[in-house]
């Protein structure tokens, strides 16, 4: 009985890291893709990074947002 919920504990634990080590790779995926989107967006609009402020990214995210809203109501 003891050994019984030693192993289920050890197995608990195993499929615990598992799924830390997922989600941490989930995590890594987004920030990639969030990476590559705004430097595709920057290259597309010929934006400056060294000209961009936070008001300006903020309101090109916005436009970008509302743009592609948008595009899903009209599907």
């Amino acid at each position: 009985m003891i050994g019984e919920i030693v192993m289920s504990q050890s197995n608990l634990e195993k499929q615990e890291a598992k799924l830390k080590q997922l989600n941490k790779k989930i995590k890594e995926e987004k920030y990639k893709i969030e990476q590559n989107l705004g430097k595709q967006i920057i290259r597309s609009a010929n934006l400056d990074y060294g000209t961009l402020t936070t008001p300006q990214i903020k309101m090109i995210a916005k436009k970008v947002a509302a743009f592609l809203n948008q595009s899903q109501n009209n599907q």
